[in-house]
């Protein structure tokens, strides 16, 4: 199928490659967002629903990073106690074995973040599906690891990512100081009619493809089946080019569009 629509890998696969992220205006304020963040040493949270692309801006948020700079690392399972947080701190921003107690965790930490900022270097922690955090106390610890601080100064840059649900949790009155801590929130809204297009030709192209495939009548259709949803684009447009392939078409028109998105709707 790639020989026949010229491309040279899948354009819509599921995995988050940074290289074939469509910047849309909310992407680009969110990764604006998520950059000042590291930078300034502060708390973000960006919120967005399912597959709107939040894992994949965070990889690119690691490619964008100058390595001299900043060493960023990724929680991609919050679950867990507070102590369990903790460990993995210390084992992804070293090599050290982690202690047993929160006392002696937090002072090994303290001790981790010092070795950077006498080096120059920004820790940055992602923790990503931060909607899991189950237990209010890993919150706290995230707020007690920014308080470790030098001349006015924090020593690690925090970014959660997470669905809608986070943003409803932290509304809550229980969750006011670290509310407080937080330098900015930020909401990924779904993409417009406009931006749906543009990212369908965009993620073809990355891929190796030498013309736009979906009419604007067939982007449409995705559009509106999607609701703006990037993961759930990706799945009606591969379709949409399955389709077009078993017919025989190097163009995917309304008809086909439609044809993929009632197979799509038969199984959600």
């Amino acid at each position: 199928m790639l020989e026949f629509f010229g491309l040279k890998e899948k354009p819509f696969s599921k995995t988050p490659d940074p290289r074939f992220i469509y910047l849309s205006d909310k992407h680009k304020e969110a990764l604006a967002r998520m950059e000042y963040g590291a930078e300034e040493k502060e708390i973000i949270v960006i919120t967005g629903e399912i597959g709107c692309g939040k894992t994949t801006l965070s990889r690119k948020l690691l490619d964008e990073l100058d390595e001299e700079r900043f060493y960023p690392v990724v929680i991609i399972n919050p679950r867990g106690s507070a102590g369990n947080f903790l460990r993995n701190v210390v084992k992804l921003f070293s090599k050290r074995e982690p202690k047993y107690y929160k006392k002696d965790l937090l002072e090994q930490i303290y001790e981790i973040l010092y070795n950077f900022y006498e080096k120059n270097i920004t820790p940055v922690l992602i923790i990503d599906e931060a909607q899991l955090i189950s237990h209010k106390e890993v919150f706290e610890e995230i707020r007690l690891i920014t308080n470790f601080q030098m001349d006015d100064e924090n020593l690690i840059s925090i970014i959660l990512l997470g669905q809608p649900e986070l943003k409803q949790k932290l509304k809550r009155g229980n969750w006011e100081a670290f509310r407080q801590r937080v330098g900015f929130f930020y909401h990924i809204g779904p993409l417009d009619e406009q931006d749906t297009f543009k990212y369908l030709e965009h993620r073809f192209k990355v891929a190796g493809g030498t013309y736009m495939p979906f009419s604007e009548e067939a982007s449409k259709v995705i559009h509106n089946t999607s609701k703006g949803i990037p993961r759930v684009i990706n799945h009606l447009a591969q379709n949409a080019l399955l389709i077009a392939f078993e017919k025989g078409n190097k163009y995917i028109d309304k008809e086909i569009a439609i044809e993929s998105a009632h197979e799509f709707n038969e199984w959600s």
